[in-house]
């Protein structure tokens, strides 16, 4: 059965991870923050964040602007949005395949609002993917089975004509037991490969 329907992970494919553990390192080191007390507060608020449920504002506010610093809120956001860099690579092979018009084509990732639409508009996705289901809209996080649910129902696809890509192992699991075909993502030249290996060119 020939696949129909492609969903890409954005942070560590398409692109840097957004705000993952080396990203809050640099800023830990360019900011001078406290890490342990830095990342208490973060994991604190991620999952509220990245569900949609918390502002960058109000992220900030209680990981880092309960008390008085030396630097902005904006040099800080700044700093946050500048470590999105885009993987050229992948990003030229997924516009090859929307261009193709055999595929229907979507992002399934946990970010933040504000992170997703800078990421979105910085890779340049919009002409891409036709949908973004993103944890910060559909309200739940992956590995947890309910955003792969409701990616395939709204989209309509059937599990085994979809092939999910993500550079996490976990996040693998619950695609691959709905039925979804499932590439864990290493760097886009390996990509092709793997995608030509499910008919996918």
């Amino acid at each position: 059965m020939s696949i129909t329907h492609l969903f890409f992970d954005i942070g560590g494919v398409l692109g840097s991870n957004g705000w993952s553990t080396p990203q809050r390192g640099r800023a830990i080191e360019r900011f001078g923050l406290d890490t342990a007390e830095f990342e208490q507060q973060h994991r604190d608020a991620v999952g509220t964040f990245e569900q949609g449920r918390m502002t960058l504002d109000e992220y900030l506010d209680c990981t880092v602007f309960y008390r008085d610093r030396d630097f902005s809120r904006a040099d800080f956001v700044d700093f946050m949005l500048a470590e999105s860099r885009p993987d050229q690579a992948t990003i030229a092979l997924a516009r090859q395949l929307a261009d193709s018009g055999k595929f229907r084509m979507m992002t399934l990732n946990n970010e933040s609002r504000e992170l997703n639409l800078h990421r979105i508009e910085r890779f340049g996705l919009h002409d891409i993917f036709a949908a973004f289901f993103t944890s910060c809209w559909v309200g739940v996080t992956k590995p947890s089975r309910r955003i792969y649910e409701m990616a395939l129902a709204i989209s309509q696809a059937p599990p085994e004509r979809a092939v999910f890509i993500d550079d996490r192992n976990p996040n693998l699991v619950p695609a691959k037991a709905l039925g979804m075909h499932t590439i864990h993502f290493t760097t886009g030249d390996r990509l092709a490969g793997q995608l030509a290996a499910l008919g996918v060119a």
